[in-house]
């Protein structure tokens, strides 16, 4: 019924008990958690869920009407998970060790208590009850008893009890080794050295680490110059990788780093495929064929084989587009390089695609981040949060001991009529240690507590925007831009849900409708209308130029079809590692060389495994295909809804009303044709697929 798992936007929340409110000045604990004003903190913090949870328990065993059980039910979830939620933002955020791991240790703890929970047959029992009196419930709540019902079976409780056991102890197994891959991706990014320092564009020097070569080849990382020779220790991070493949001419130097950046972590070869292995048995022992089949029955496509063939078509459909970009690249190369027979090469992508986008668009990105200081970006959400939904954010002070780091900072979403909507934190900057991508994380969900009373939900945008060593502004290319208003959509999700159960408030709704309101929200980081009321030049304040943005428009879709067709191939990665397995061992790096031979017009480089940091795999295992559902579903509510009036009260009415007050709380399918009409769907067998037009006809496909 409740699962423990690493979900970069955790959907379980906190409990109302367990945090107060306090007026300003007045000393608390991180995230408004009493308990929590020290790491030993999280031992009570368990302790007292578990007690909390036991009351309600017992009031539950004493069969009170199904109203009553229902909402009894929500609260043990909304108690025991609050520890999960904030263990996990501490984990992936906090400065000190010494949280950190006691945020691991009450995670893990946690852990062991919602094997408990899930094993529970009174609960399941009273469950059960609930929902056979549907008569006597509202839809939610109906609705509710039947998730949680679904939820108890697919932990295993009506199997016997050595096969239950041996099904908690799967999970387990599978938590840790979800872990073990993280960690293994943190630990060994890898490394390459280079020689001489000429070889690295001057701008990218910031984020290397020197070292020296004597003359004999020997290499050092002492700064003691003489005859040595000075180089650089090139971490292959995704980050780092990324800029060193878009600027670095260089061919050598990018085929190096390509190669050992989606090499390692080698450890994770094995973590895999003991994954794989995992996720098989427990799917098996669930009735299931295969670990997709039980991820996918519970969401919109309801089956592998309806994701397959979507995936499939949409691949068919982009192929000879995706061709036709990779042989003009490939030209580009050639003329470029001199060369009339120059092979291209998949190191070769990001670095002559920017030069392309920028040539044939007169697009500079550092002019582009001229207009993009951060604070600017930030006023951007707030005049498209007003113009939607006639709300505003506010900065709150922050209580003592309630941040985990100086930059924090604490936002409430304000309404002059509803009153406060919820609240947001803000921790934008990277810092080493820190979760290295971004991230919406639950810290509270919204629910009804009484007729008057509601409780509000509370968040934390988590990004990586880095600080420029020679200006005291950060200034955010437009790739970083997209990402935050990605983000934002997830944030406000969960925001303007009005759920009467934390169960299905915000983004906990089926997966594959979990991304549309992040990809909604992509567009609008896009839209002059909106660009023209934030986006202002650092220094001189001059609004962004519409002919610099539409530079910005060509250059986005010029290769459409390549990331399109990348995005196919990954999801067709997820579906045939977690599909049905063979009675023989395979070779997944053999697999995934297949199946990109087969899905994309770039060779695969003998001797790469870039699987092996698809950190997707454990978030999304098989689901992966929910980004692609995301697109299609969010393109044709923008072509609909949106793309008309994008700024308007009315165009945010619809979409407040139709989708985000929601939640989960409704069917998907009838979420998505509410809100954009029947034609943004389409049955196929027993599930349902995005209807692809719109998305297409934007790409020019």
């Amino acid at each position: 019924m409740w699962k423990l798992t690493q979900q970069l936007r955790p959907h379980i929340t906190p409990t109302r008990w367990m945090i107060r409110n306090f007026r300003s000045g007045e000393a608390t604990g991180l995230y408004g958690f009493d308990h929590l004003t020290t790491a030993q903190g999280f031992q009570r913090f368990v302790a007292d869920a578990i007690e909390k949870s036991g009351e309600l328990v017992s009031y539950i065993a004493g069969m009170p009407s199904s109203p009553e059980i229902i909402k009894a039910m929500d609260e043990i979830s909304d108690t025991v998970c609050c520890v999960v939620d904030s263990a996990e933002l501490c984990r992936q955020t906090h400065p000190d060790r010494e949280f950190v791991e006691a945020a691991h240790k009450a995670a893990m703890d946690m852990n062991d208590y919602l094997h408990h929970l899930n094993t529970n047959h009174t609960l399941y029992a009273a469950v059960k009850k609930a929902e056979q009196d549907s008569n006597l419930l509202t839809r939610e709540a109906s609705k509710t008893a039947h998730h949680l019902r679904m939820d108890f079976e697919r932990g295993g409780i009506h199997l016997d009890p050595e096969k239950l056991d041996k099904v908690n102890n799967l999970t387990t197994n599978i938590f840790q080794l979800c872990s073990e891959f993280s960690e293994n991706i943190a630990d060994d990014p890898g490394h390459v050295d280079i020689f001489p320092v000429s070889r690295i564009p001057r701008h990218l020097h910031h984020l290397l680490n020197p070292i020296y070569q004597s003359t004999s080849g020997r290499e050092s990382k002492r700064s003691v110059h003489g005859s040595k020779q000075k180089g650089f220790r090139i971490p292959t991070d995704p980050r780092t990788l990324s800029s060193i493949l878009q600027w670095t001419s260089d061919e050598e130097v990018r085929k190096k780093v390509y190669i050992q950046g989606n090499s390692v972590p080698h450890a994770n070869h094995g973590v895999l495929e003991k994954l794989i292995a995992s996720r098989h048995e427990l799917a098996q022992m669930m009735g299931c064929n295969s670990y997709a089949d039980f991820m996918v029955e519970p969401n919109l496509a309801k089956s592998p084989k309806v994701v397959t063939s979507f995936l499939q078509e949409l691949s068919k459909t982009v192929k000879p587009k995706a061709d036709e970009e990779y042989i003009a690249i490939r030209d580009f190369k050639r003329e470029k390089c001199g060369d009339k027979s120059a092979e291209l090469e998949p190191w070769d992508e990001t670095y002559y695609t920017s030069m392309m986008k920028s040539s044939v668009n007169d697009v500079d990105t550092a002019v582009v981040a001229s207009y993009f200081p951060l604070p600017q970006c930030f006023e951007g959400l707030k005049v498209l949060v007003e113009s939607l939904f006639g709300a505003t954010f506010h900065t709150v002070p922050l209580a003592p001991g309630e941040s985990w780091h100086p930059d924090v900072l604490k936002m409430s979403l304000h309404h002059p009529d509803e009153g406060d909507l919820g609240y947001l934190y803000l921790d934008l900057y990277s810092r080493k240690g820190k979760y290295p991508g971004c991230a919406s994380f639950a810290i509270k969900g919204g629910r009804k507590i009484s007729e008057t009373e509601y409780q509000l939900p509370v968040l934390a945008l988590v990004c990586n925007f880095q600080r420029a060593r020679d200006s005291s502004v950060v200034k955010l290319n437009h790739s970083e831009v997209e990402v935050l208003f990605h983000e934002f959509g997830h944030a406000l999700h969960s925001l303007l849900s009005r759920t009467e159960y934390q169960h299905f408030s915000g983004t906990r709704v089926a997966l594959d409708l979990a991304e549309m309101p992040s990809n909604l929200f992509e567009y609008y980081a896009w839209d002059y209308r909106l660009l023209k009321r934030f986006a202002r030049h650092y220094s001189t304040g001059e609004t962004i130029p519409d002919n610099l943005v539409s530079s910005l428009q060509g250059a986005r879709n010029m290769f459409a079809a390549t990331e399109l067709q990348r995005q196919v191939f990954y999801a067709l990665i997820d579906q045939k590692l977690f599909g049905e397995q063979p009675e023989t061992a395979r070779d997944v790096s053999q697999l995934v060389a297949e199946l990109k031979r087969e899905h994309t017009s770039w060779n695969h480089v003998q001797g790469t495994h870039w699987h092996i940091r698809f950190s997707h795999l454990l978030n999304y295992g098989a689901g992966y295909y929910s980004y692609l559902y995301a697109k299609c579903f969010a393109s044709t509510i923008w072509q609909s809804i949106c793309e008309e009036d994008p700024l308007s009260l009315s165009t945010g009415r619809l979409l407040r009303e139709k989708f985000f007050k929601h939640g989960g709380a409704k069917d998907p399918a009838e979420l998505l044709k509410d809100l954009a009409g029947k034609e943004i769907i389409s049955v196929h067998g027993q599930g349902i697929i995005p209807v692809t037009t719109c998305l297409l006809n934007e790409l020019r496909l």
